[in-house]
């Protein structure tokens, strides 16, 4: 059984497992292994002042009882009236379950509830299995890209999804 909830105080280690264990298998394999490590590492405790700070929506999906995928939302910066998606990860475990398709059934209609009409976020180009399942869930490309740096000085490209809530 897949439940939806919102993030409380109580769950920053479990969000930090999710986004690690995930960043982990998807992310790491982009960079050094010694940066990629670190930046594992970091993605366990960075929950707990997310959640405390409540700046962005922080919804949890669990399978039978067991935290399993995360998404966080935000009114949009760039956009007005619109939301971004800010953080959307699914625990390796998780994977081909359903969990995350129904994570992202639950933030599309908290996002249309709360009235926006249109929602966007950004992944990396090189991850084709987030760049799929973002085109599964209604999303298309914008023709939108830019650079980051996760902190080790590698400029990796973003693309931008965007689809009406």
């Amino acid at each position: 059984m897949i439940t939806v909830r919102r993030a409380g105080a109580g769950d920053g280690d479990v969000l930090g497992g999710i986004h690690a264990a995930a960043w982990e298998r998807v992310y790491a394999p982009l960079f050094d292994p010694e940066f990629a490590e670190r930046e594992v590492r970091s993605r366990l405790t960075r929950w707990h002042e997310r959640v405390e700070r409540g700046t962005a929506e922080i919804l949890v999906a669990e399978l039978d009882g067991r935290p399993l995928a995360l998404s966080s939302y935000a009114p949009s910066p760039a956009r007005t009236g619109s939301a971004e998606i800010l953080s959307f990860y699914n625990h390796p475990d998780g994977w081909g379950s359903g969990i995350a398709p129904a994570l992202m059934t639950e933030t599309l209609h908290r996002l249309r509830a709360a009235g926006f009409a249109e929602v966007h976020l950004w992944t990396l180009r090189d991850t084709p299995q987030s760049r799929r399942f973002y085109v599964k869930c209604g999303f298309a490309e914008s023709g939108a890209a830019r650079d980051l740096d996760f902190g080790d000085g590698n400029l990796l490209e973003q693309v931008e999804y965007a689809r009406g809530c």
